[in-house]
Formats: C-alpha cells, structure tokens, sequence
C-alpha cells in the first residue's frame, strides 16, 4: 500500500482572500435546512476543514454549537482547506439568509475573514 501525497501547505494566504462573500453548498440535505432557517445575518459560524490526505478536501461550515450546514465551494476549500490546517485561522458570519425560494446553492451567503496565525 502506498502513502498518499499530502496536500500542499501553503505558508501565506492568497492576496485575493483575506476577506471574501460565498454561498455555502449542500444545505439541503439531512436535516441542515432546518438549520438554515434558524439562522439570522450576523450570527457567526464555525469554519472546519477536513483532515490532512483528504483526496478532495472539504471546509464544513457549522452554528454555532456544531450543526452542520454545508460546505464552501470546492474551488475555495482546495486553497483554504490546506491554508486552515497549516495555521490559518477564519471567522466566518452569516451574510444572508434567502428564502426556501432560492435556489439552494445560492440560500446561504456567508463572509469569511482570514487572517495569518
């Protein structure tokens, strides 16, 4: 059996990325949009990237008290999930919160703070 290569560290982040709005992917499964709907603009969140040789690694976003309620987009998680188990460190808050009329790639928008460790 072979070891996995580990995801590249990244000692810096990126200069585009210290603060940045996404949609939060995946809340409409199991019971996250429950979740959604408690939530209110401003309330903050809790940033958790998936462990070291993850093939494709995943950063889950939880309320606060831990209830999962999706992921960021793939493209961001592939650069912030390596910086984030390298030391970096994220605050995160909701933004907005839309109707179960939205589409749900786009229900929830949070803003995401990065700063060095």
């Amino acid at each position: 059996m072979t070891r996995r290569e580990e995801a590249p560290r990244l000692s810096t982040l990126p200069s585009y990325a210290d603060h940045f709005r996404t949609a939060v992917h995946g809340t409409v499964f199991a019971h996250r949009t429950e979740v959604v709907h408690r939530l209110k603009e401003g309330d903050p969140l809790i940033l958790v990237p998936d462990p070291p040789g993850t093939d494709v690694p995943a950063v889950w976003v939880h309320a606060q008290g831990g209830d999962v309620i999706g992921h960021l987009p793939l493209q961001i998680a592939a650069w912030l999930a390596p910086w984030m188990l390298d030391g970096g460190r994220c605050q995160a808050a909701v933004e907005k919160v839309g109707t179960d009329e939205v589409e749900s790639w786009r229900r929830l928008v949070i803003e995401v703070r990065c700063r060095e460790r």
